[in-house]
């Protein structure tokens, strides 16, 4: 029995920009671990704060500083690349529906348009975006300078979900759709999808496809692996936030709503 094909992908539909009410606002410890600490101060999520810490990127009083672990307190002086950071208690949380031909980076090296060249316009604090988009991929994006939270939507084992609107260069075969859905081996190991179908009242060569796997180009990979090129991507849903309200290139706060849903949806 053919399985009924899945309508949209969630969010496809574009409205008018809103508002929304400012972040929560978070007291800290008075005593943390470096690499919270430099999360928290909006350089990057935990897990990259530990790579920097051991790069030697991170310096407490002057001194240079190779274990994550080391506990700073108040009274502590921090730097990084030479610069004193601080933790931020005004936590930032952006949602951007990245448009086409944009790097996912705070900086580019070749002078190439970043999400920061959109969201630098009006959003002053010091934020970073979680996980990435290639330069072709459209679609939702978030950005922010709560370390702890990056961490949790960025580890494989909370099993983030996102969607995507999947347009390819020609039909996309039923044999090739259950491959899919049974797994594609690729270079780098197996990749399971949590679902795929074609789009309902389009051409079947759009598809959506749901992914919780964080690879690099993984759903572009997947549908290259059996010889079809894909045209267009655009990522729908991420963490239960969608595109509703939000045309591309524009972006947006979370609510204070969507906040508490993003830290405790596991």
């Amino acid at each position: 029995m053919q399985k009924k094909p899945i309508k949209s992908t969630p969010g496809f539909k574009k409205k008018a920009p809103r508002t929304n009410k400012p972040p929560q606002i978070e007291a800290f410890p008075e005593e943390m671990r470096l690499n919270r600490y430099v999360a928290q101060s909006g350089i990057c999520s935990r897990r990259k704060a530990v790579d920097l810490v051991k790069e030697g990127k991170v310096s407490v009083n002057g001194e240079v500083i190779l274990e994550p672990g080391f506990v700073v307190k108040p009274e502590d002086k921090v730097m990084y690349n030479g610069k004193v950071i601080k933790p931020d208690n005004n936590k930032i949380y952006i949602l951007l529906n990245k448009p086409k031909n944009t790097i996912t980076t705070v900086s580019d090296e070749k002078d190439r348009k970043t999400v920061m060249d959109i969201v630098g316009r009006t959003i002053k604090e010091r934020i970073f975006q979680v996980g990435r988009l290639d330069r072709e991929t459209t679609g939702l994006l978030l950005l922010t300078n709560d370390g702890d939270l990056a961490q949790k939507l960025s580890h494989p084992s909370f099993k983030v979900k996102k969607f995507y609107h999947v347009t390819l260069d020609r039909p996309l075969m039923p044999s090739d759709l259950d491959a899919i859905k049974k797994g594609v081996t690729l270079e780098d190991g197996e990749v399971a999808v949590e679902g795929v179908d074609y789009i309902e009242e389009s051409p079947r060569n759009e598809v959506g496809i749901e992914i919780h796997v964080g690879k690099n180009r993984i759903v572009r990979r997947i549908f290259e692996h059996l010889g079809y090129s894909v045209e267009r991507l655009d990522r729908t849903y991420y963490a239960g936030l969608t595109k509703k309200d939000l045309p591309r290139g524009f972006y947006r706060t979370l609510t204070e709503r969507e906040i508490i849903m993003l830290k405790h949806f596991t």
